[in-house]
């Protein structure tokens, strides 16, 4: 049976097998990025991610939640206190990505540009229209 297009669905899949569709939609929310740009600084507790935020602790810690199953921030017990850390891996994975799509239009783009110049070779600048001044008589410093 074939999946249906669309976004995977998370039956289990194992963090090293999650793609970039998962982490970019963990980012796809503000509230989650803001706290991306937080752990950037320094791991955190949830009670002091929370004190930035508008929203309660329970939604910081879903919010935490859905950026760990991304594999974004990883979570450590500290005494009594969880703390929780950005995993760059997670965002390098993600530049890479995008990397590597950018790589993909560029080569496209220039195939395009080559097969165009090949089908329109006579393509030549427009003509210069009586009274019109030449690019030239601007150059000179002529007026």
């Amino acid at each position: 049976m074939t999946t249906p297009p669309g976004r995977p669905r998370k039956t289990g899949t194992a963090l090293a097998e999650r793609g970039p569709a998962d982490r970019f939609a963990a980012l796809a929310d503000g509230t989650r990025r803001h706290l991306l740009e937080d752990l950037a600084v320094a791991d955190r507790t949830v009670s002091e991610l929370v004190s930035g935020l508008d929203i309660s602790q329970a939604a910081v810690s879903q919010h935490l939640r859905v950026l760990r199953d991304a594999g974004l921030v990883a979570a450590r017990r500290d005494g009594r206190y969880q703390l929780y850390r950005l995993v760059p891996a997670g965002l390098t994975e993600l530049r890479d990505w995008l990397d590597e799509l950018e790589r993909f239009w560029q080569d496209r783009l220039a195939a395009l540009g080559t097969y165009l110049a090949t089908q329109h070779p006579a393509a030549r600048p427009a003509t210069q229209h009586p009274g019109q001044p030449s690019d030239h008589s601007l150059e000179g410093g002529n007026a």
